[in-house]
């Protein structure tokens, strides 16, 4: 591939429309040169590699207006690079692990950033001084949504206007958020892979409801200050959150019902329809039909943990799309000396006879490169490799609107709505709603992601989803009787099906060498937990006695040793102390070094 990350990765729109027209077409690539099988010696055999990636199926795309009009229309150039992170006036609050509420404490003189400002446009207020040596994340305040007048009637959105500022999209190809105590938060701190992003509050949590969208009150003061909610279901609402935060406490308030749906489970709590389908779709998240009570607690409890972390919310996002994300480990991993080869396919696998374990691979230039692990994705594995192997898949669909679903806020939004079955037999779908602050989309634009388990195609799955939220007609709508605003125009979308590998077993693979670990792509759930696990589970196997994704040292503790370092590369440690995101060419000098941390 010619990006990073694989299917975690993000395009601009150009970039996206020329994945599509690659996952279109049938290559056929069996006539393909294989004079790397010339390159196997006599004790040794060959596990051919895919040659395509055949995880992406039936993909879609739909313009809903002139297409025409683009033709002979350029994408204009690059965005100006992002700024230094945390840096004064780089437009970002620095947070650490914990983020009190304002109300509750006291403002520190000298502690407030350049650049912040109040209101929910990241979704918190300004954080206090961190304290020394603890690791932070950038909460993004972008220059992009203060300009807009979202109040004012929006300008008519062309195609050839899309693809004129193609580069202020960031479209992502799997659709997640991060849980503000999951696992991955964690990681990015621990590892300091944070300095590297800037992150969003996702601040609205919706519900669809009798036809409607609208806004779940969460937290303490949201449930108070709602309108929706009468005064009763106010307290019922409230004392069911808190017996969720320590239900495992109080086991005689679900015994009997462990072999209950979660639903079921609600409907014995006596709480109202309104508040058991608020519970249920937008705040535990979890299927009507199939989650038992056990899991509903579990997932409501980890989702009111989450709140008041980093804002009122329990998710963020990350600025620039969920592909910044792992070009941020390539990044600290480059610094430490990693290389990253992209256009750089690999034609096989070399297994050694003798001890059954695999030595090598062979690239396209037909070079050798030799290590003793191995770690594969599995789109590389071919069909021989998969034969045993049961895949799910994902429904996907990524639309470009011209505005919010819930269009009743002035300010710029992050929202995440999941969307009850429409029949018996189909998924919940979850839709995330994504502003141009968020740096993903064009000014006056939103980006729509919506995402299930696979019944059918991605179209079939998720149309209907599309056609009762938005209107996917050329020309505006026109209000109705009952719609007090317009639905959302979609301008553009596209669906497809992605392979879901991550529940696969690797005794399910065949023939597979020991020393050989593969790894699945994005999974369907709306977090991070289960590429977390796995990363850390594959590195465990081989490196039993090391840490995970280990603190980096800072730059005062390094210790070059003298005998190992020329002199002319001794100023590498000082530049490391001016600069705390050195690029990998930057770092390119000292990864030669011999780097220890002080005791």
């Amino acid at each position: 591939r010619n990006y990073y990350g694989g299917n975690w990765a993000s395009f601009s729109f150009s970039g996206l429309l020329s994945w599509i027209k690659e996952n279109q077409q049938e290559a056929d690539l069996g006539d393909e040169c294989e004079d790397w099988k010339k390159l196997i010696l006599e004790d040794e055999e060959a596990i051919p590699l895919s040659r395509k990636d055949k995880t992406i199926q039936h993909v879609e795309d739909f313009c809903f207006g002139d297409q025409d009009s683009a033709e002979g229309v350029e994408e204009a150039g690059a965005l100006p690079k992002l700024p230094v992170l945390g840096a004064s006036g780089a437009g970002g609050v620095s947070l650490g692990p914990e983020c009190p509420a304002a109300e509750s404490r006291e403002p520190e003189q000298g502690t407030e950033p350049a650049g912040a400002t109040e209101g929910n446009e990241a979704g918190t207020t300004p954080g206090s001084e961190s304290s020394p040596g603890e690791a932070t994340l950038e909460l993004g305040q972008t220059e992009a949504a203060p300009s807009e007048t979202p109040a004012q009637e929006p300008k008519k959105i062309t195609y050839s206007q899309i693809v004129r500022e193609g580069r202020r999209f960031n479209i992502d190809l799997v659709s997640k958020l991060l849980f503000s105590r999951g696992l991955l938060i964690d990681l990015l701190i621990k590892s300091n892979v944070s300095r590297y992003a800037e992150f969003k509050n996702a601040t609205r949590i919706l519900a669809f409801r009798a036809g409607k969208v609208e806004q779940v009150p969460c937290s303490r003061a949201d449930v108070f200050n709602s309108r929706q909610l009468t005064m009763v279901e106010k307290r019922m609402l409230m004392k069911f959150l808190t017996f969720c935060l320590d239900y495992e406490q109080h086991p005689e308030e679900y015994q009997g019902h462990e072999s209950s749906t979660f639903a079921q489970f609600l409907q014995t709590r006596k709480l109202t329809p309104s508040l058991q389908h608020f519970i249920l779709h937008s705040i535990a998240m979890v299927s009507e039909t199939e989650s038992k009570t056990l899991e509903g607690l579990q997932a409501t409890k980890k989702f009111l943990q989450c709140l008041g972390r980093y804002g009122n919310t329990p998710f963020l996002f990350p600025l620039y799309g969920q592909g910044e994300i792992p070009q941020c480990f390539c990044r600290l991993c480059a610094v430490f000396g990693g290389i990253y080869c992209l256009r750089h396919p690999v034609r096989c696998l070399v297994v050694d006879k003798a001890s059954g374990r695999c030595k090598a691979i062979v690239d396209h230039f037909g070079q050798r490169i030799s290590a003793n692990y191995f770690i594969v994705e599995d789109s590389y594995l071919s069909e021989s490799t998969c034969t045993n192997v049961c895949y799910r898949q994902i429904s996907r669909a990524v639309l470009i609107t011209d505005q919010s679903i819930l269009n009743t806020d002035p300010e710029q939004q992050v929202s995440i709505l999941t969307v009850p079955p429409v029949g018996r037999g189909k998924p919940a779908v979850c839709v995330i709603e994504l502003c141009s602050s968020t740096m993903t989309c064009m000014k006056g634009t939103y980006l729509v992601h919506l995402t299930c388990p696979s019944t059918q195609t991605a179209r079939e799955d998720l149309e209907p989803i599309v056609q009762k939220l938005f209107n996917v007609n050329a020309e505006k709508g026109k209000k109705t009787e009952n719609e007090e605003l317009e639905k959302p125009r979609v301008l553009w979308a596209v669906y497809f099906n992605m392979r879901d590998s991550s529940g696969v077993e690797k005794n399910s693979y065949s023939g597979l060498p020991p020393n050989i670990y593969v790894c699945s792509g994005p999974d369907s759930a709306l977090g991070n937990d289960c590429a977390v696990k796995q990363a850390e589970t594959i590195f465990k196997e081989m490196f039993p006695t090391e840490e995970f994704c280990p603190p980096p040292p800072n730059p005062e503790d390094i210790i070059y040793d003298e005998d190992e370092i020329e002199p002319e590369e001794s100023g590498l440690s000082n530049s490391a102390e001016t600069k705390p995101e050195p690029s990998a060419e930057e770092s390119s000098g000292g990864e030669a070094a011999a780097v220890t941390k002080e005791e």
